[in-house]
């Protein structure tokens, strides 16, 4: 199982969308977002990206590169479908959603804890050490042992709210969700039953 979880983590550290390196580096500008924030984010993330519900993701504190990613693949309707998310990203440039994601990067997460203890004992195990019965590798070989993830492919999953982890694992185990690089989170979820995508869920909102 360790030759399985550093083989993974040296994938995920390597991991790069074909492409990429050869893009120059995207000029952001924070600024320019405040306006889109006020008028379309900030009624369902708040204006400073931490979310007041938990249906809606925390923003704060993610991964700019990712942002822009997860809006785009919105506004195009097809690997991530979301009706709201739809119509909120229609309007967007793409260098709007790099704006966005910068601005949102920017903004400080509030911590958060976790609820259920006996939870957050499988949480942590399957987190740090997969499960090797399932053959699922631990979440912290791409997510990183503090839940920080790596700018552009693997998201920030620390202070997550669980009800929000919960349902986007649920999607990719369904394949309703499908903007994963290489199926990586459709091949995990599909091992996950729902009392462990439920409790990693749970530990991953406490890390911080």
């Amino acid at each position: 199982m360790r030759f399985i979880t550093v083989l993974l983590g040296l994938f995920c550290a390597a991991y790069v969308p074909l492409g990429h390196a050869a893009e120059p580096a995207a000029k952001t500008d924070p600024a320019q977002a405040q306006a889109i924030v006020t008028k379309v984010c900030a009624a369902c993330h708040a204006a400073d990206g931490n979310s007041p519900s938990p249906a809606n993701p925390v923003l704060a504190g993610q991964h700019a590169d990712y942002i822009a990613k997860q809006l785009a693949d919105f506004k195009a309707n097809k690997e991530r479908k979301n009706p709201v998310m739809l119509g909120m990203s229609a309007a967007l440039s793409p260098q709007d959603m790099k704006n966005l994601g910068a601005y949102f990067e920017a903004q400080k997460p509030k911590t958060r804890a976790a609820k259920d203890p006996a939870l957050v004992k499988l949480g942590q195990q399957i987190y740090r050490g997969g499960i090797m019965s399932k053959g699922v590798a631990a979440c912290a070989s791409c997510h990183g042992p503090s839940g920080a993830g790596i700018p552009a492919q693997f998201p920030r999953v620390a202070g997550q709210y669980a009800e929000y982890t919960v349902a986007q694992l649920q999607g990719f185990r369904a394949g309703e969700r499908a903007n994963d690089p290489n199926r990586m989170m459709r091949a995990v979820a599909a091992r996950l039953s729902d009392a462990e995508i439920k409790a990693v869920s749970e530990y991953m909102a406490g890390l911080r």
